[in-house]
């Protein structure tokens, strides 16, 4: 598959800036892959849309990972947290930005003096290890006073209200730079109508990782070095599947980061594993898939390889013509945007 496959035009002012005032309030375009059909339908008739499903979500929550401040000689400066290194909970793999770069031993005043940080070492992909410090608890201090940090494609500082709303009802484990954003579409109410027309849910964690945003460069995307995220499978979950298989419930994905969960964890024979793990599985055509037989998701980026997994798992084609008419149809795009359902036949 070439990068070209995965070009796409879309006006500006389909990008998504803001949430809607209410989450389940989106559209959501069902892709029917065995019809070969698209049709417009709310969010709000998802429950109906599938039959009696196993629908699986990502917990990651979204920490404030976003710091600013300014170097000793007073430029400006912004820092990216990522993971804490293993070696040391005060260490932090980061990605750095400023006017003139950041070198090894450089010190840095954050969050209006409250945090302090010191550049140990530069690495590849613009990449640093930094240590930080402060007078209290550092993970306090950058839940209170970090940011939020928003896709580049929202062309705004995050809000207070960015804090709730850039992240799901049920996102309990931090650790996540970016939203698993086909999940902001659910309420409670949402998950309640769920379970009240015979669907039930499981949770996985993956991580999601700056690398979500990264686009593609290499004209064949065999070429291509996907970025590496943490990810676990609970036996709770690997037990649901098996049950949902056994009753013939189709097992669906909530999430292009659901889907990378769980074919990462499977076995020689195809069955998801529980576990801990990292993952650097780059889903693109043709990928045959194991676990997951329906997906929901929101739209994505131009070359992007979240938009190489949708092809793969609803064919080039009915997608690029999804995208087509859903920018006709003014559909709102990306991770504030509205949702899109790709319905395959059940194995």
């Amino acid at each position: 598959m070439q990068l070209s496959d995965l070009d796409y035009e879309l006006p500006s002012e389909l990008i998504a800036q803001e949430p809607l005032a209410k989450r389940d309030a989106s559209r959501l375009l069902l892709l029917d892959a065995q019809a070969d059909e698209v049709e417009d339908h709310l969010f709000a008739e998802l429950p109906s849309l599938l039959p009696p499903s196993l629908l699986i979500f990502n917990d990651t929550r979204v920490f404030p990972a976003r710091l600013l401040g300014n170097k000793a000689t007073g430029g400006k400066v912004e820092l990216l947290l990522l993971r804490k290194c293993h070696e040391r909970a005060d260490r932090w793999l980061a990605m750095g930005r400023s006017s003139k770069g950041l070198r090894e031993g450089m010190e840095l005043d954050l969050c209006g003096g409250r945090l302090k940080a010191q550049v140990v070492r530069v690495l590849e992909h613009g990449e640093l290890e930094v240590e930080l410090q402060a007078e209290g608890e550092v993970d306090e201090l950058i839940e209170r006073a970090g940011e939020i940090p928003l896709p580049p494609y929202i062309r705004r500082a995050a809000s207070e209200s960015d804090r709730a709303r850039y992240q799901t009802v049920f996102a309990k484990r931090p650790g996540a730079v970016a939203a698993p954003t086909a999940g902001l579409h659910f309420t409670e109410a949402s998950l309640s109508a769920l379970e009240e027309a015979g669907h039930r849910t499981a949770y996985v964690t993956l991580h999601v990782g700056p690398g979500t945003f990264r686009p593609v460069q290499a004209n064949s995307l065999d070429d291509h070095e996907m970025h590496e995220e943490a990810y676990e499978v609970p036996e709770a979950t690997v037990t649901a599947i098996g049950r949902a298989r056994a009753e013939g419930r189709p097992v669906v994905a909530v999430g292009t980061t659901v889907v990378r969960t769980l074919e990462s964890s499977i076995d020689a024979d195809g069955t998801p594993v529980a576990g801990v793990g990292t993952t650097r599985l780059f889903i693109r055509p043709p990928h045959r898939f194991e676990v997951v037989d329906h997906l929901l998701t929101n739209f994505h980026l131009p070359r992007s390889t979240l938009l190489a997994l949708v092809m793969a798992f609803a064919g080039g084609d009915l997608t690029r013509r999804a995208y087509r008419e859903a920018a006709d149809r003014r559909y709102r795009f990306y991770s504030y945007g509205d949702a899109m359902l790709i319905r395959r036949g059940t194995r």
